[in-house]
């Protein structure tokens, strides 16, 4: 069962709110904001506004992540900050401006963020398969398996300095 997906971004006074949703609809292209702010010219009085809306799939970013083959690290990337069926992760809207992905790590990202929010019964498992390519035939991943790269978003050495795994295959007894 797809999860309910909510996708929030913060517009800042410096923006523009239209290319702000054109980065965030290359991501999610049925994405449609709860509300919209005017372009203001010089000076603008309005503050940051945080928009939101709700999509029924992560369909397109996943192809994007399938295509750039980092399904592994979008899968770790999504799963960090999972608890209790609720699943969040931020992206580069920089990076989505032009339709790429990049996850972002930091609370303050450059160009701003797109933060999603994932809501839903059996979340890992439903990631694992929405990230499953023929690899994990070889070296099975899961989420939370202890080889999800670090909170700042450093991989995890899967081979020792000499070139030996550090994961234990299911061919390796």
């Amino acid at each position: 069962m797809e999860p309910a997906v909510t996708i929030s971004t913060l517009i800042r006074p410096h923006e523009s709110p239209e290319k702000v949703i054109d980065s965030v609809i290359s991501i999610f292209p049925e994405w449609i904001p709860d509300t919209v702010p005017n372009s203001e010219g010089f000076p603008i009085k309005r503050g940051g506004i945080k928009i939101s809306g709700r999509v029924d799939s992560i369909g397109n970013l996943i192809s994007i992540l399938r295509e750039r083959r980092v399904l592994d690290t979008a899968m770790d990337a999504m799963a960090m900050e999972m608890e209790q069926g609720v699943a969040r992760f931020r992206l580069s809207r920089q990076s989505s401006f032009v339709g790429k992905v990049s996850f972002a790590f930091q609370e303050m990202t450059f160009g701003g963020t797109i933060d999603v929010e994932l809501r839903g019964e059996d979340l890992e498992i439903w990631l694992e398969q929405q990230t499953w390519h023929n690899g994990r035939e070889g070296v099975p991943r899961s989420t939370g398996d202890g080889f999800a790269m670090t909170a700042e978003g450093e991989p995890s050495e899967w081979f020792d300095s000499k070139g030996f795994r550090t994961m234990q295959s299911d061919d390796s007894t």
